[in-house]
C-alpha cells in the first residue's frame, strides 16, 4: 500500500475519535468567552472611563513589549491562512456527499479556527484603544502576512502538521502567558487578564493536538516517528516567519521581532528546547518498540536533540540593539 494511502487509512481510523476531542478540548460558542467580555463596553459611560484607563496604563509598557504584542496579534490575525493550510491535509474532507456535510477532521479545523479567531480580535481592539501603536502600519503587515502565504514544511501530510501544531500551540501558550505576566507587573490588569485567558485557550488546543499525535503513534509508530524527526531537523518555524513591515521584502521583520521576544524573555531558544522535551516525554518515544531501523535511529536522534540544542543555545548571544519598527516608532517610544 502506498505511504499516502496508509496515512489516509490511519486518519480515517482516528477520525472516529475526533468528535470526542471536540467535546473535550473545545468549548461551545454560547459558553466560551468573547472579545467584548475582555474589553470596555462602549455602550456605557463607564466604558469610556475604561478606555482612558487603558491608555494611561499603556504608557508604562516598554518598546520591546509593544513590538512583541503587535507581532503576536498579527500572527493571530493571519488565521485564514492557517485554516486553508490545515483544510488541505490528507484525510480532511470539507465537501461531503450531502450538502453541508463534512468529515470530523474538517469540523475540528473549523471549530478550532473559530476559537483562535477571537484572539486576534481581542488583541487588535486592545491595541487600537491603547493609542500606543500605528494601526495602519500594523494593518498593512497583517495583509502582507496573509498575502505572502504560509509554508511550515509539512506539505499535506497530517503527521507532520500535527507535530507542528502540537509544538506551536504550546509556544503560543508560553508567549501569551508571559506577555500577560509582564503587563500585570506594570499594573495593566485588563491586558494581563486578556493574555492569560488567551493562553488558556492555547493550552487546550495544545493538549488536543498532542493527543492526535499520540493516537497516530499507536496506529503507525514508525512513520509517525519519521515525520516527527523530519520536522525537528527542519526546525519548527513560527507562523509569522514571513512577517514584514510596509516597504520591506517577505520575512524581513521576523528576526527583529524574535530578538525582541528573546530580550523580554517572552519566548526563547530554551523554551523551544523545553517544548521538545515535553513532547518527547508525553509521546513516550523512549519506550516505543517494534520500530523500523530507520525509525529507531530517528527516536535516538530525538532523545539526544534537547541536550545538543542546549549546548548550542548556551553559545548564542541575543542582540541588544532595538530595531525601530514602523508599528511603534511613530509614538516616539523608547
Amino acid at each position: 500500500m502506498a505511504l499516502s494511502n496508509i496515512r489516509l487509512e490511519v486518519m480515517n481510523t482516528v477520525e472516529k475519535s475526533v468528535q470526542g476531542f471536540i467535546d473535550k478540548y473545545l468549548i461551545p460558542v454560547d459558553d466560551i468567552w468573547q472579545p467584548t467580555d475582555m474589553l470596555p463596553n462602549l455602550q456605557s459611560e463607564e466604558g469610556f472611563e475604561e478606555v482612558h484607563q487603558i491608555r494611561e496604563e499603556a504608557k508604562e509598557l516598554g518598546y520591546d513589549f509593544w513590538v512583541v504584542l503587535v507581532a503576536d496579534m498579527v500572527t493571530e490575525e493571519a488565521l485564514p491562512t492557517y485554516e486553508s493550510w490545515l483544510m488541505d491535509m490528507e484525510g480532511v474532507e470539507q465537501h461531503g456527499k450531502q450538502r453541508g456535510e463534512q468529515n470530523a477532521w474538517a469540523k475540528w479545523v473549523r471549530h478550532w479556527t473559530g476559537e483562535e479567531n477571537r484572539h486576534g480580535d481581542t488583541l487588535n481592539k486592545y491595541l487600537y484603544l491603547s493609542g500606543r501603536v500605528d494601526m495602519k502600519e500594523i494593518e498593512k503587515t497583517t495583509q502582507h502576512l496573509i498575502n505572502d502565504g504560509f509554508d511550515i514544511g509539512t506539505g499535506r501530510d497530517p503527521y507532520r502538521n500535527f507535530v507542528y501544531t502540537s509544538f506551536q500551540e504550546l509556544a503560543t501558550n508560553i508567549s501569551h502567558k508571559r506577555v500577560g505576566q509582564l503587563a500585570k507587573k506594570k499594573g495593566n490588569k485588563m491586558l494581563g487578564k486578556m493574555c492569560n485567558i488567551i493562553a488558556g485557550d492555547e493550552m487546550r488546543h495544545y493538549m488536543a493536538y498532542r493527543e492526535f499525535v499520540k493516537t497516530i503513534f499507536e496506529h503507525d509508530p514508525s512513520e509517525m516517528m519519521l515525520a516527527y524527526v523530519d520536522m525537528m531537523k527542519k526546525k519548527i518555524v513560527m507562523p509569522a516567519q514571513f512577517i514584514r513591515e510596509s516597504g520591506q521584502g517577505i520575512a524581513e521583520a521576523f528576526e527583529n521581532f524574535s530578538n525582541a521576544a528573546q530580550r523580554l524573555g517572552v519566548y526563547t531558544t530554551y523554551d523551544y528546547i523545553d517544548i521538545l522535551k515535553k513532547l518527547n516525554t508525553y509521546w513516550e518515544i523512549d519506550k516505543m518498540r517494534s520500530l523500523t531501523d530507520e525509525a529507531e535511529k530517528a527516536r535516538d536522534y530525538l532523545m539526544a536533540l534537547p541536550d545538543r540544542m542546549t549546548r548550542i543555545a548556551d553559545r548564542i548571544a541575543i542582540p541588544q540593539d532595538q530595531h525601530k519598527f514602523k508599528w511603534v516608532e511613530a509614538n516616539g517610544m523608547v
